[in-house]
């Protein structure tokens, strides 16, 4: 299981933009510049992650993007859930109705598969993007 660029890139962007801690938009192309993530393809995860109501876009010859709402109030797992979607990492889990399979009332493996999305999901929940403007080794610790 591996996370996609689109959640890798979209919160290294929405870090930049925490850490920039400006209220002053930053232009798309300075942050996949010094991200050095594809500009094209940050303008999608962009498009996405305004949509959801993460970021806003300015308009304009100093325009750019800024955080919609203070770092602290932005949870990690929100931005993930938004470019990447669900952490249920088999299709039974998503299923409402549980029927995905014919296995689903005594399957001896669901609980594992329940135990990883609850544990991805208390950790990525748990962190903001203010814990990401934290040194490495205090934002480790405090896990």
């Amino acid at each position: 299981m591996k996370l996609s660029s689109r959640g890798h890139y979209g919160l290294r962007a929405l870090a930049h933009l925490a850490q920039k801690g400006s209220h002053q938009p930053v232009p798309l192309r300075q942050i996949a510049q010094s991200e050095q993530i594809p500009e094209a393809f940050l303008e999608q995860i962009f498009l996405d992650l305004r949509k959801a109501g993460i970021v806003k876009s300015i308009r304009g010859a100093k325009g750019g993007y800024k955080l919609a709402s203070p770092p602290k109030d932005i949870i990690v797992g929100n931005i993930v859930r938004v470019l990447e979607g669900s952490f249920n990492i088999i299709d039974c889990l998503e299923d409402e109705d549980g029927n995905c399979c014919t296995k689903t009332e005594d399957c001896t493996t669901k609980i594992v598969w329940e135990k990883v999305r609850d544990s991805m999901a208390m950790v990525l929940d748990g962190m903001n993007l203010a814990d990401l403007s934290k040194s490495g080794k205090g934002l480790i610790d405090s896990l």
